[in-house]
């Protein structure tokens, strides 16, 4: 069974953002009016950085400011790291962002929203890819 506390990954904010009449932008419209949004620090960085007009950054700031937010601590540092190094000795690699948000998700027994299939590579990470 999937949490109802939802962290969708940076794939589907970009679709919402972007109004994109897709699986991924419906899904994240019916979560944040039932209020079961999460998110991190590397999520903004990653929509941060793919902001092409000031006006955006500040739209996009002000709306993430809305959701639950859940910080990296040193444990989690350290987890991450931990991941990271049992991933690469079975010769897989994920983004770092996405390490971290995959070691958020399974620590605040979060359900990932996303369509990117190396989360599936994570062990004890429930993602869906759409309501």
């Amino acid at each position: 069974m999937t949490s109802h506390r939802i962290l969708p990954d940076t794939c589907a904010w970009i679709d919402y953002f972007n109004a994109r009449e897709t699986p991924l932008a419906s899904a994240v419209e019916y979560l944040l009016q039932r209020g079961e949004v999460y998110t991190c620090g590397a999520v903004k960085y990653e929509l941060i950085q793919g902001v092409k007009l000031g006006k955006e950054e500040t739209m996009l700031v002000t709306a993430m400011q809305a959701l639950y937010y859940i910080e990296m601590t040193e444990s989690l540092w350290l987890k991450a790291g931990r991941l990271a190094a049992y991933l690469r000795r079975k010769g897989i690699t994920i983004p770092f962002s996405d390490t971290l948000i995959a070691v958020i998700a399974k620590e605040e027994n979060l359900t990932i929203l996303t369509t990117d299939r190396h989360f599936g590579l994570v062990p004890e990470i429930v993602t869906i890819a759409g309501l």
